[in-house]
């Protein structure tokens, strides 16, 4: 089974290299890109794009991965990016001196020309192999495929020396973001995602690591997490919200939050398991809920159709956001050490009642799918509007799940925050986060988007 798994894998990623041959070199040479929205900056954009979708490849078929270290992963994507090209319009500000410890990058040479797609392909490849270092070979040669195609696409509208001066400038950025990402806290977390000697606290209302839950360990992930530094600073110093304290009386608003997590388990409807099934995004089978909300960044620019440097922004700001939404909703987890419903709905309301998933290696309040999935329609609502029309397509062609009955089907949303909300809701119908939950996630993650908003983005 193992030697079928492993050729079934290689069979997907050869596949996943000829897709993103094709899907680029359909476009042919992209040239130099100005601020203009013209079909040439359009072009560019779809060079953005497939580093977005590369990215989230790359975070779904990579052993050990987590949330808090998959939201991490896309905050410095998106600002590498970014900065890669920043100063190739003259509208967009660079964010050193703004984000928290980063106080200077390499600057282009004013004197001379750059090939910017050149530059943020160069960038991109560069590290995504060095956040992802223990991916597997396979996962390697994808990516260097990748930034192969879109090299070779450019290279005829673009002499030798321009190619190699800007591919030098995306490599110095990627590699002076990624040491100083090497301060943050999170660095190379995949490596230490579970910690035997965290003393989680013992009574009533505190959690406890599920017997049956996701991880196939019974210890809790990432507990020093909300210690890491944030992208914008005024994440790093937002107040933990309060909490419904642990009551067990009926009449008690703490009974009430678990009795409609209760409820609601034995009464849903067919569209609330496709709901629930849809933002899942377990990380041991998906890209994990910050490679959904970094998949939305990708579905927003395809539709919107924006040029290469709003393409660039919207995956910095949402990145960051989500990165920031993670450290913020950890920081609470391992403040109060909340209990999930379902060992409150075992000892005070039945002993049948079951979960729709198996429970998170980590506690309860507030919901990080809340958070991140608010911080992320936050910035994107800033930058596309409150009205914008998407169609979510993110895990259709996943197999049926026969035990649930539901299938993949493709979601359609009116606004960003339709869908954070709907995000938020998924986790209230899986019966492991009750409406507190939900609602202060909300609540924290548009005060974390906003922050990032603030930032200045413009000249």
């Amino acid at each position: 089974m193992r030697l079928i798994f492993t050729l079934q894998k290689a069979i997907y990623n050869i596949t996943a290299i000829l897709i993103v041959a094709n899907s680029v070199l359909v476009y042919g040479s992209v040239g130099f890109i100005s601020e203009n929205p013209s079909s040439g900056a359009v072009i560019g954009a779809t060079v953005a794009t497939k580093w977005g979708e590369m990215t989230v490849r790359t975070m779904k078929h990579t052993p050990g991965g987590t949330p808090t270290y998959g939201s991490r992963s896309v905050g410095y994507m998106g600002l590498t990016m970014y900065e890669s090209i920043v100063w190739g319009t003259p509208k967009k500000k660079s964010m050193v001196g703004q984000v928290s410890g980063l106080e200077n990058l390499p600057v282009p040479n004013s004197l001379y020309k750059y090939n910017w797609i050149l530059s943020l392909n160069a960038g991109q490849s560069y590290l995504l192999k060095q956040l992802y270092s223990q991916t597997s070979a396979i996962n390697k040669a994808s990516i260097d495929s990748l930034e192969k195609v879109i090299y070779q696409s450019e290279i005829g509208s673009t002499s030798q020396e321009i190619a190699e001066r800007s591919v030098k400038f995306g490599q110095e950025i990627a590699k002076a973001i990624y040491e100083w990402s090497k301060t943050d806290g999170g660095f190379e977390g995949y490596k230490r995602n579970f910690d035997s000697t965290y003393q989680v606290p013992v009574g009533n209302g505190f959690w406890k690591a599920p017997k049956k839950g996701q991880s196939p360990v019974e210890l809790p992930l990432h507990p020093y997490w909300g210690k890491n530094r944030t992208f914008a600073p005024a994440n790093g110093v937002l107040p933990v919200p309060e909490i419904i304290p642990f009551d067990y009386h009926k009449d008690s608003p703490y009974y009430a939050q678990m009795y409609e997590v209760f409820a609601k388990r034995n009464t849903l409807t067919q569209e609330e398991k496709e709901i629930a099934n849809w933002w899942g995004d377990d990380p041991s089978q998906t890209f994990s809920p910050p490679g959904h909300s970094y998949n939305l960044a990708t579905i927003t620019i395809k539709t919107a159709k924006p040029d290469l440097f709003t393409a660039a922004e919207t995956y910095a700001r949402v990145g960051m956001a989500v990165a920031d939404a993670f450290i913020n909703c950890w920081k609470c987890k391992y403040t109060y050490h909340a209990e999930r419903p379902f060992l409150f709905i075992y000892y005070n309301l039945s002993r049948t009642w079951n979960l729709f998933w198996p429970e998170p290696p980590f506690p309860a309040f507030y919901s990080g799918h809340a958070g991140q999935a608010a911080a992320a329609a936050s910035v994107l609502t800033d930058l596309y509007g409150g009205a914008f029309k998407f169609i979510d397509d993110s895990h259709v062609g996943r197999p049926k799940d026969e035990w649930r009955s539901v299938e993949y089907k493709a979601r359609r949303f009116n606004s960003f925050w339709e869908a954070a909300l709907e995000s938020a809701n998924s986790r209230l119908y899986g019966g492991i986060h009750t409406c507190q939950d939900n609602e202060v996630g909300l609540k924290e993650g548009k005060k974390i988007g906003q922050n990032i908003n603030a930032l200045s983005w413009r000249k």
